[in-house]
């Protein structure tokens, strides 16, 4: 797509003529260069993942392979949607999460991304030993924010944010093939959105390319896609996916589950025709705007592996314990992205990732059930590769949270889930602490 001078500059100098006549090059490397910092913006919990999905499922760690979680069994062990009484349930939850980033080199620049909300909901129907239902959940999303005045802006005065959702709609089935053995499984229609706008040196353009491309001494380039929608994005891709799942008891005390989740199979995350831009700048002084299409290619979220155990150790007290294998290694190998059809690959490296999770529930009486927990995964993410935007470096959460039945038919719950700040230096030599607190209430109606 032919650039466009802003009207602001009255004529391109002979330099700048010279970097006009290489912007199919600049096509071709801002985007990756861009997403080298950015490259993904997604919660950083266990790598992408959340730690614990459902109210009871986080506040208990993330453990919940072998009990009845409610209707997150849809996010978790579909199987375990078999352990719940006959009848309907609706299920409404929103998780709230509060990130905390901080990155020092030596300037200091705290991200202003520090509050997300992500809802679910969920209707589910026990009918003899058949169990279905239907759901939507949040799989994932954060964003991070350094604002017009950071150093990351490089005194363009643009804003650099990042920002992305991924979801599910869920259409889970459980059926107890025995009083002991119960199988489950889901189909799952997934979708992801991506917002991005950041700032890159005429230096770092160079290292991206081995030198083989000059943006003029001392400019800069800004390339920007964003709708600044808190629900959507600007780049958008759908797809789907599947879970298998299956619990047994192998006494009255004690359950074992599994499940697997599969691999995506996400379309290409893409703007409109002209949806995403670059400009190049000279100081604060734009010169050259460029608008087109940004693609990004073959996003997935990875298969999971998942095994867990709960053991009702008296009429009160339950423990559960899971663990998960989460193979990054295969989805984020490499990112690959283009503009207006230049493409380029990136490498991500990321190491596949063991989760473990042990959570203890504790009923007062009938009414008023306690849960606490603990999860540990270690970060996937090498140091090579870790970005200001993608802080995916906290490795273990402490949660707690509460569930209040009202009534026989009402129930509410509270979770809260704290990881502790950690701090590591990337390959750029820059320090990045990220800390952070999150929460999440939710209620069930059983009908």
């Amino acid at each position: 797509m032919p650039g466009e001078q802003l009207t602001t500059i009255p004529r391109i100098s002979p330099d700048r003529k010279k970097t006009v006549n290489n912007l199919q090059a600049v096509r071709a490397t801002l985007p990756a260069l861009a997403l080298s910092f950015a490259a993904f913006s997604a919660h950083a919990t266990n790598g992408m993942n959340l730690e614990g999905y459902g109210p009871l499922g986080m506040s208990m760690g993330g453990a919940s392979m072998a009990y009845d979680s409610g209707l997150a069994a849809m996010m978790n062990n579909p199987a375990t949607l078999a352990l719940t009484s006959q009848g309907t349930q609706l299920a409404l939850a929103l998780h709230h999460m509060g990130p905390d980033v901080t990155v020092t080199s030596p300037f200091v620049a705290e991200s202003g991304g520090n509050s997300y909300f992500m809802p679910a909901v969920g209707w589910g129907r026990k009918d003899g030993r058949l169990t279905y239902g239907v759901g939507m959940f949040a799989q994932g999303g954060m964003g991070t924010e350094y604002g017009r005045n950071s150093p990351f802006s490089m005194g363009t005065g643009e804003e650099v944010r990042s920002e992305l959702g991924v979801g599910r709609l869920i259409f889970p089935v459980a059926y107890e093939i025995t009083p002991d053995l119960a199988l489950g499984a889901s189909l799952d229609y997934v979708w992801a959105m991506l917002d991005l706008g950041m700032v890159a040196t005429r230096e770092q353009v160079q290292g991206m390319t081995n030198g083989g491309m000059d943006i003029g001494p001392g400019n800069t380039a800004y390339i920007s896609f964003s709708d600044d929608n808190d629900f959507t994005g600007k780049a958008k891709g759908s797809g789907w996916a599947g879970k298998l799942g299956l619990t047994y008891k192998l006494s009255p005390i004690l359950t074992v589950g599994a499940a697997y989740h599969s691999k995506t199979s996400l379309s290409d995350l893409k703007t409109s025709g002209n949806g995403a831009s670059m400009t190049l700048y000279n100081g604060a002084t734009p010169f050259y705007s460029q608008a087109g299409k940004m693609s990004v290619i073959d996003f997935q979220w990875p298969e999971t592996y998942a095994a867990g155990l709960a053991w009702q150790a008296t009429a009160k007290l339950m423990l559960a314990a899971d663990v998960r294998r989460l193979m990054w290694s295969d989805a984020m190998q490499n990112f690959r992205m283009s503009f207006s059809g230049a493409g380029f690959t990136m490498p991500q490296e990321w190491r596949d990732q063991n989760v473990y999770s042990l959570g203890v529930q504790y009923r007062v009486d009938d009414r008023l059930g306690l849960h606490a927990g603990f999860n540990y995964g270690k970060n996937p993410v090498p140091e090579t590769w870790l970005n200001p935007l993608f802080p995916a470096t906290v490795e273990r959460h402490y949660t707690a949270g509460f569930d209040y039945r009202l009534g026989d038919q009402g129930c509410i719950a509270v979770a809260l889930s704290y990881a502790p700040e950690v701090s590591d230096v990337n390959g750029s030599g820059m320090t990045i602490t990220h800390s952070q607190l999150s929460g999440m209430v939710g209620y069930n109606h059983h009908f």
